[in-house]
Protein backbone atom coordinates (compact mmCIF):
# COMPACT_ATOMS: atom_id res chain seq x y z
CA UNK A 1 0.00 0.00 0.00
CA UNK A 2 2.64 2.49 0.89
CA UNK A 3 4.19 2.04 -2.54
CA UNK A 4 1.71 2.52 -4.30
CA UNK A 5 0.70 5.93 -2.38
CA UNK A 6 4.56 6.69 -3.13
CA UNK A 7 3.69 6.41 -6.41
CA UNK A 8 0.63 8.71 -6.73
CA UNK A 9 2.55 11.18 -4.67
CA UNK A 10 5.44 11.42 -7.30
CA UNK A 11 2.75 11.15 -9.75
CA UNK A 12 1.41 14.19 -8.64
CA UNK A 13 4.83 16.33 -8.22
CA UNK A 14 5.72 15.13 -11.78
CA UNK A 15 3.20 17.42 -13.31
CA UNK A 16 1.49 15.17 -16.59
CA UNK A 17 0.21 16.30 -19.71
CA UNK A 18 -1.99 14.99 -21.97
CA UNK A 19 -0.98 12.85 -24.72
CA UNK A 20 -2.58 11.01 -27.90
CA UNK A 21 -2.45 7.56 -27.47
CA UNK A 22 -1.19 7.25 -31.73
CA UNK A 23 2.16 8.92 -30.18
CA UNK A 24 2.76 7.31 -27.05
CA UNK A 25 4.31 3.61 -27.68
CA UNK A 26 4.16 3.08 -23.64
CA UNK A 27 0.42 3.51 -24.08
CA UNK A 28 0.24 1.45 -26.65
CA UNK A 29 2.31 -1.34 -24.82
CA UNK A 30 0.23 -0.66 -21.70
CA UNK A 31 -3.47 -1.22 -23.28
CA UNK A 32 -1.82 -4.48 -24.78
CA UNK A 33 -0.50 -5.61 -21.68
CA UNK A 34 -3.58 -4.35 -19.47
CA UNK A 35 -5.86 -6.54 -22.18
CA UNK A 36 -3.56 -9.65 -22.03
CA UNK A 37 -4.09 -9.20 -17.99
CA UNK A 38 -7.92 -8.40 -18.28
CA UNK A 39 -8.76 -11.75 -20.80
CA UNK A 40 -7.35 -13.86 -18.27
CA UNK A 41 -9.86 -13.21 -15.84
CA UNK A 42 -12.75 -12.46 -17.57
CA UNK A 43 -12.73 -13.80 -21.67
CA UNK A 44 -15.50 -11.79 -22.64
CA UNK A 45 -13.42 -8.71 -22.55
CA UNK A 46 -12.53 -7.78 -26.28
CA UNK A 47 -10.83 -4.76 -26.36
CA UNK A 48 -9.84 -1.93 -24.36
CA UNK A 49 -10.51 2.16 -25.31
CA UNK A 50 -7.79 4.69 -23.70
CA UNK A 51 -9.84 7.98 -23.80
CA UNK A 52 -7.22 10.67 -24.98
CA UNK A 53 -9.34 13.02 -23.35
CA UNK A 54 -8.70 11.83 -19.74
CA UNK A 55 -5.10 11.26 -20.58
CA UNK A 56 -1.93 12.17 -17.87
CA UNK A 57 1.33 11.09 -18.86
CA UNK A 58 4.41 11.88 -16.84
CA UNK A 59 8.26 11.07 -17.34
CA UNK A 60 9.75 10.07 -14.19
CA UNK A 61 13.61 8.81 -13.14
CA UNK A 62 13.24 7.31 -10.12
CA UNK A 63 12.79 3.63 -8.74
CA UNK A 64 10.66 1.60 -6.49
CA UNK A 65 13.37 -0.44 -4.65
CA UNK A 66 15.78 -1.58 -7.23
CA UNK A 67 13.27 -0.99 -9.96
CA UNK A 68 13.80 2.32 -12.55
CA UNK A 69 9.99 4.27 -13.14
CA UNK A 70 10.53 5.63 -16.47
CA UNK A 71 6.63 6.45 -17.13
CA UNK A 72 3.63 6.66 -15.04
CA UNK A 73 0.41 6.84 -17.23
CA UNK A 74 -3.23 7.35 -15.98
CA UNK A 75 -6.60 7.43 -17.98
CA UNK A 76 -10.36 6.66 -17.99
CA UNK A 77 -10.43 3.28 -19.71
CA UNK A 78 -13.51 1.35 -21.48
CA UNK A 79 -13.19 -2.12 -21.64
CA UNK A 80 -15.45 -3.39 -24.21
CA UNK A 81 -17.74 -6.73 -22.79
CA UNK A 82 -21.15 -8.38 -23.58
CA UNK A 83 -22.21 -5.89 -21.00
CA UNK A 84 -22.81 -2.62 -20.28
CA UNK A 85 -19.31 -0.17 -20.24
CA UNK A 86 -18.63 2.02 -18.22
CA UNK A 87 -15.52 4.24 -17.92
CA UNK A 88 -12.47 2.74 -15.12
CA UNK A 89 -9.75 4.50 -14.15
CA UNK A 90 -6.47 2.96 -15.47
CA UNK A 91 -2.67 3.37 -14.17
CA UNK A 92 0.27 2.00 -16.07
CA UNK A 93 3.84 2.13 -14.69
CA UNK A 94 6.55 1.43 -17.36
CA UNK A 95 9.77 0.75 -16.42
CA UNK A 96 13.36 0.81 -18.48
CA UNK A 97 13.20 0.03 -22.36
CA UNK A 98 9.46 0.72 -22.15
CA UNK A 99 8.80 -2.45 -20.09
CA UNK A 100 4.91 -2.46 -18.42
CA UNK A 101 5.91 -3.01 -14.93
CA UNK A 102 1.81 -2.60 -13.50
CA UNK A 103 -1.67 -2.19 -14.99
CA UNK A 104 -4.15 -1.09 -12.66
CA UNK A 105 -8.20 -1.14 -13.36
CA UNK A 106 -10.74 0.50 -10.88
CA UNK A 107 -13.69 -1.75 -10.51
CA UNK A 108 -16.99 -0.73 -12.59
Amino acid sequence: MQRVLSIFVLFAMLGSHAASAQEQPEVTACTASGLIALRERDASIKSIYIDPDSMSVAKAETKIEDTQIRTIIMADAYLQTNKSDKPRRFLCIVGDKGKVLLTFFTQQ
